[in-house]
């Protein structure tokens, strides 16, 4: 399993977005890094295996974006535990 947070220079929501895919990680169990990437992309995002936590059926992001549907605890978990089915939490 890979899991990414995209963020973009100065986004006040990236330290909101590690916190909250930390506590979702920890909570399950799961013993797998964290790949944080700062650049060009809308931010923040969750990616679990190149897919968006809140858009599972679109491509992954591109572009400079603040973005306004921040990655939610619930969606995270539900994300981590289709990809990872032994995952208690």
């Amino acid at each position: 399993m890979r899991i990414e947070l995209l963020t973009a220079p100065g986004c006040r929501n990236a330290a909101a977005a590690k916190q909250t895919l930390t506590d979702c990680v920890n909570a399950l169990g799961i013993d797998v890094p964290i790949i944080e990437r700062i650049g060009h992309y809308p931010s923040p995002t969750v990616l679990i295996d190149g897919v968006d936590v809140m858009y599972p059926q679109a491509e992954a992001p591109i572009g400079d974006a603040c973005r306004l549907d921040l990655p939610t605890p619930q969606r995270i978990i539900d994300a981590l535990r289709a990809r990872c089915p032994e995952a208690l939490g």
